[in-house]
């Protein structure tokens, strides 16, 4: 007999609304890198701009206020459910989220580094993860990953970054910063990664213009 679905069909319930969504789940063993004793993972997430509506309503003051949001929306959830909340902002040492996304969801890198979804595209964030110690909960369906960059000759994404900080030999910070940092980089903090925006698959996805300003921002804040 299969698991029964409640615990998917309540997570959903609770996390609607705060635009968070199960962004999928897997059964860890010793190479994800997940809390000793957790038997079930559940990812939660975003994609599109519903989350940055909720949290636009209602932001808590201080510094790092996306992250306060989140504790405050996920952990009273992860208590009633009896789950252990992890984060991407715990640490050093940080959670491995990209690794748990590979195995929960059909996403693949980008060749900007980013996953790719199949529906969401680029725009989608993986917020926080919850630890359950039995191994016999209902899991959302994964999916198969299709290798959309690979069937995309044209690279639109590539070309985009005015500074090409995306290329063979990977993302190039620096670059991207001083481009940034100086009287040419406006147009990226004030509208967003035109890299990430060239992508065409999950453009019906895309961030609303104040949320990418708010993540490049945050993005420009957070490196020396």
């Amino acid at each position: 007999m299969s698991p029964e679905p409640w615990l998917l069909e309540t997570l959903a319930h609770d996390l609607a609304p705060s635009g968070l969504i199960l962004r999928g789940g897997f059964r860890p063993d010793a190479s994800h890198g997940a809390p000793p004793g957790t038997g079930t993972l559940l990812l939660i997430g975003n994609a599109g701009a519903a989350l940055w509506r909720a949290f636009a309503a209602s932001p808590p003051n201080g510094s790092d206020p996306l992250d306060r949001w989140i504790e405050r929306a996920v952990l009273p959830i992860a208590a009633r459910l009896g789950a252990r909340a992890l984060f991407p902002f715990d640490g050093p040492p940080y959670w491995p989220f990209q690794r748990w996304a590979l195995a929960a969801e059909p996403v693949r890198v980008s060749p900007l580094g980013l996953l790719i979804h199949p529906r969401y595209g680029l725009w989608h964030a993986y917020r926080a993860a919850l630890a359950f110690a039995a191994t016999d909960l209902a899991l959302p369906p994964r999916g198969e990953a299709p290798d959309l960059c690979g069937a995309c000759t044209a690279k639109p994404c590539l070309a985009a970054c005015p500074v090409g900080a995306f290329g063979r030999e990977g993302y190039d910070v620096p670059g991207c910063l001083g481009h940034l940092r100086s009287p040419a980089g406006d147009g990226c903090l004030a509208s967003g990664c035109q890299a990430r925006q060239a992508c065409p698959i999950g453009q019906d996805h895309a961030y609303d213009p104040a949320q990418a300003r708010f993540h490049m921002s945050a993005f420009e804040r957070s490196r020396p």
